[in-house]
């Protein structure tokens, strides 16, 4: 698959990742789990470049959700130290090639180092116009709708919204992603058939893209065929056929 084999008038706006298979592919190379989240994370990288030259404003990646803190204690030690490590060096990368950087998720149960690079990261790329790198840091979609519910209670207690006032639209708006459309392509490598929790709200009129590849081998060619994949759906959004609306 090539760049030239995608129709570049029809790009998915915003595409969203799990990034899954690290510990997969760091097995089957007799490999350490810490080496595969390693270059998971490079991985990360490359593929986010790829999507901002190629004309792709928004990509979401799942790096690290609520229910990961069940994992050993080895190796989500391993993981902050990739998290502190990555946030440092990325915030100058995405500085440099104008990416906006967001976080999304509840940042406070990492360690102060770890939140200081989140909002580091944060501040150095807000005023990016470029494109957009959501990164998911202990993040769960029904926490994230739980905490939208919270906001806009809050609202309603406070006298600033009346009960009528809630909307499908004021609850996206209460989301992490507010003011970002919702994903057009969701991509899972390692073909796990589920979407483990992530962006439960964004993803209802989705399509969907399961790769055999794990993450770190993920490369550009297998986007280009999610991509391809994703031109050749018709995206009806409930209406009929004759009702289309075109991505």
């Amino acid at each position: 698959m090539e760049l030239t084999d995608i129709d570049k008038n029809n790009l998915p706006k915003h595409i969203a990742i799990i990034m899954d298979g690290n510990r997969r592919w760091a097995k089957e190379r007799g490999l350490t789990t810490k080496e595969g989240h390693i270059a998971g994370a490079k991985n990360l990288e490359k593929i986010g470049q790829y999507c901002s030259e190629i004309g792709i404003k928004h990509l979401t990646v799942y790096a690290f959700s609520t229910e990961n803190w069940k994992r050993s204690e080895e190796e989500i030690a391993a993981l902050m130290l990739i998290f502190r490590s990555y946030l440092h060096s990325f915030s100058k990368k995405a500085d440099k090639h104008d990416i906006k950087v967001n976080i999304l998720g509840d940042p406070s149960a990492f360690d102060k180092r770890i939140q200081k690079g989140i909002q580091n990261v944060i501040e150095k790329t807000k005023n990016n116009t470029g494109f957009v790198l959501n990164v998911a840091l202990n993040y769960g979609g029904r926490a994230e709708i739980t905490n939208a519910a919270k906001k806009i209670a809050s609202q309603v207690k406070n006298g600033e919204i009346d009960v009528e006032d809630i909307t499908e639209d004021l609850i996206t708006d209460n989301l992490y992603t507010g003011g970002q459309p919702d994903p057009d392509l969701f991509i899972r490598p390692s073909y796990e058939l589920r979407t483990s929790n992530f962006l439960t709200w964004q993803l209802a009129y989705t399509e969907f893209y399961f790769s055999k590849k794990n993450w770190p081998e993920f490369d550009e060619e297998e986007l280009l065929t999610a991509i391809k994949e994703y031109q050749n759906r018709n995206r009806r959004f409930g209406g009929r056929p004759d009702e289309e609306k075109k991505a």
